[in-house]
């Protein structure tokens, strides 16, 4: 089998959306170019930066910080553009890479990093970043996502990692005087916190939120639960290894929990949905410091606790880096300085501050202002303690498709359609096919 059939997209589908880019992706003609056609500021050099920055008041903020460095800047101008959530954007960047018409930088999360290597796609940062002052900067774990195959493909944006949200107000009606710290104590408190308060038969509040679906979020949201429980995505030659006893354990643990009505199931594909935890319906959600502004933006209680743990403490990174598309080198100069400007520590700070994110800078993370900040916020020491457990998901061409199937096990297992293990298996199955090709 031709391993060009399993692209992000069909190859074929590709061709044909090429010809409905304009149409599709809702861009003007001149932001999908790489040059600045309109010449409108001699010598200036115009980049776009596509980007799915969300919700809304996160993208005005970066729209903020990008007029800053416009301004410093007189002969760069960068043009952020949204377009769009993840699985979205997938087919309008390869579109726009096969049809000669990619932006100069993209933001994306990481694992995109083998597919755009393996597409000849993007500029490799190596020679620019041995030599930048911020090099020592960045968080040590966020390296690792910014590597394949020995080589630089891209810096980090903003990182962060998700944790256990809870309603105090529920677990004290529940009688819950401590914070569960273990598998069998999360399993005991959600049991407590599933309640039918008028005894008709259905369930009232359910002690937790479950994400459900095939989808990266998914498979982010229970990854941390593979990693407590010693699991792994990848056996030690690189290759797909979903069946081992880590993984059984944690999708078992999601099945157990599911069984007994400890535990309602978001909608396919929805598990980042607040609704249920701010209406009281559930006592525990898995998500992250970014919904922080919104949860402020309420009258409701919160607080939030580190993943229990099975084996060890554990945790997954999370956030978006930034690439460099392959244009020209005076471009990708111009590009340079962005980057630098992005992994500044003043950048880094204002983002943080103002998103919820958590730098990427360790001089911001240490800065005066950000500790205040904390000092205000002290649900963020739990991610940042968390940082310090957290595992990059594999940088690997064909992530996709280890995600991919990875989730539709977990999928199954929750639905109770079949054994975690045998879900596993099943998934493997496919998996062998598709990297032995």
């Amino acid at each position: 089998m031709n391993k060009k059939n399993y692209f992000f997209v069909n190859f074929r589908q590709v061709i044909f959306l090429v010809s409905l880019i304009i149409l599709s992706c809702s861009l003007p003609l001149s932001s999908c170019t790489p040059f600045n056609v309109n010449g409108s500021t001699q010598n200036r050099v115009e980049l776009t930066l596509w980007h799915g920055i969300n919700p809304p008041p996160n993208r005005e903020v970066f729209q903020e910080l990008v007029n800053q460095f416009n301004e410093n800047h007189q002969n760069i101008k960068v043009n952020p553009i949204y377009i769009g959530q993840p699985d979205g954007q997938l087919p309008k960047i390869l579109t726009a890479f096969v049809g000669d018409v990619p932006p100069d930088m993209l933001w994306f999360v990481p694992q995109l990093t083998g597919k755009l290597v393996d597409l000849g796609a993007i500029r490799s940062l190596d020679d620019w970043f041995n030599e930048s002052p911020l090099k020592d900067e960045i968080e040590p774990v966020l390296l690792e996502s910014m590597e394949l195959n020995g080589h630089i493909w891209s810096i980090p944006f903003g990182t962060n990692n998700a944790g256990v949200f809870y309603r105090p107000s529920l677990f004290e009606e529940a009688g819950i005087e401590t914070i569960p710290e273990t598998w069998d104590e999360l399993e005991e408190t959600a049991e407590k916190l599933t309640k039918d308060f008028d005894e008709d038969g259905r369930i009232d509040q359910h002690g937790m939120f479950l994400s459900l679906g095939k989808g990266e979020w998914t498979v982010f949201t229970w990854l941390p639960f593979v990693y407590s429980a010693n699991g792994q995505l990848l056996s030690d030659n690189g290759q797909p290894n979903l069946v081992n006893s880590g993984a059984i354990s944690a999708l078992e643990f999601g099945s157990n929990l599911v069984k007994n009505n400890w535990a309602v199931l978001s909608a396919p594909e929805r598990g980042y949905e607040l609704d249920n935890f701010l209406s009281g319906d559930v006592a525990m959600q898995v998500t992250g410091p970014w919904t922080l502004g919104q949860l402020s933006d309420t009258e409701i209680d919160y607080d939030v606790f580190p993943f229990p743990k099975k084996e060890q403490q554990a945790a997954v990174v999370g956030g978006e880096n930034l690439f460099v598309f392959k244009t020209d080198s005076k471009r990708e100069k111009a590009c340079f300085e962005f980057l630098e400007y992005v992994l500044s520590e003043e950048f880094q700070t204002e983002w943080a501050l103002q998103t919820g994110y958590l730098p990427v800078n360790v001089k911001s993370k240490q800065s005066k202002r950000y500790q205040e900040f904390v000092e205000d916020n002290p649900v963020l020491e739990v991610f940042l303690k968390q940082m310090e457990v957290s595992k990059v998901r594999p940088i690997i061409p064909n992530y996709n498709r280890l995600s991919e199937n990875f989730g539709r096990a977990i999928e199954a297992s929750l639905l109770r359609e079949k054994e975690p293990k045998s879900a596993l298996e099943e998934s493997q199955q496919r998996l062998d096919f598709i990297f032995n090709d």
